[in-house]
């Protein structure tokens, strides 16, 4: 293996990125200490110190019948960001369809992008009077409309501290939101289980939302239903629930 002369951190990330690269282009089953130390030219205390850091990162898991490794959780979930604004535009597409088809209202994706939320979707429904769309595209700061309140709701009291923090200038444009308030609403979808917000992202609109988690707890994504406000009681809450919940769940088998 070639080295970087008098680039410690450098040469220890290119180590660690060839190891990404030679177990993913490696068996299914995994691939073996030994063998990543000898295929790398690495000595093998210096692999194994690679090999556990990456495995306690997510990057990497060990299979624990046969002690070999592979690519970890944290590997799939950035391949999600990299890749979303296509392969969960197309997953998503039936799944907000029916949703639209069975509630009548508007159904949208969401995902993160660093403090925002951004509109990656959305399918009107049949209800005679639909809300004014948030465009698809958007960006709108985390905790304004149902998805980014959604995916807030995944993310602990003190990032959702910080993150309020960071867009509270931002906040006043949307009917006059602060940061107290956006971890009011993250406190009650805690309590609750979902996402509710109205009057902010759009006047005159309340939306229900639920994020998309995977199993290390990572937010990937929120679905949500939007309707006129006068539409949206709490009978009107609880019917929509059940569909937006199996919306989620057969997303999240299908990630």
């Amino acid at each position: 293996m070639v080295k970087t002369p008098g680039l410690t951190g450098a040469q220890t990330v290119r180590r660690a990125v060839l190891i990404l690269k030679l177990i993913a282009a490696g068996p299914a089953e995994g691939m073996r200490l030994v063998d990543i130390a000898a295929e790398l030219g690495l000595e093998r205390p210096t692999a194994h110190r690679l090999l556990k850091a990456l495995e306690a990162e997510g990057m990497l898991m060990q299979r624990p019948e046969t002690r070999r490794y592979a690519l970890g959780s944290l590997v799939f979930e950035l391949g999600l960001h990299a890749a979303h604004p296509f392969n969960l535009i197309d997953l998503c597409r039936p799944l907000l369809r029916n949703l639209s088809e069975v509630t009548g209202d508007t159904s949208f994706l969401f995902v993160r992008s660093g403090n925002d939320s951004v509109c990656l979707s959305r399918v009107q429904g049949t209800f005679p009077i639909q809300t004014p769309a948030v465009p698809v595209g958007s960006r709108q700061p985390l905790g304004v409309n149902a998805g980014g309140l959604a995916l807030l709701s995944a993310l602990s009291l003190k990032e959702v501290t910080e993150i309020a923090g960071v867009v509270s200038p931002r906040l006043s444009s949307y009917g006059e939101l602060d940061a107290e308030q956006v971890i009011e609403y993250w406190q009650r979808a805690q309590q609750t289980g979902y996402a509710l917000i109205g009057n902010r992202a759009v006047p005159g609109v309340t939306a229900v939302g639920l994020p998309v988690i995977s199993e290390t707890g990572f937010p990937i994504a929120a679905l949500s239903v939007a309707a006129i406000s006068s539409r949206m009681t709490p009978e009107r809450v609880a019917e929509i629930l059940p569909s937006l919940r199996a919306a989620v769940d057969t997303l999240t088998a299908q990630l």
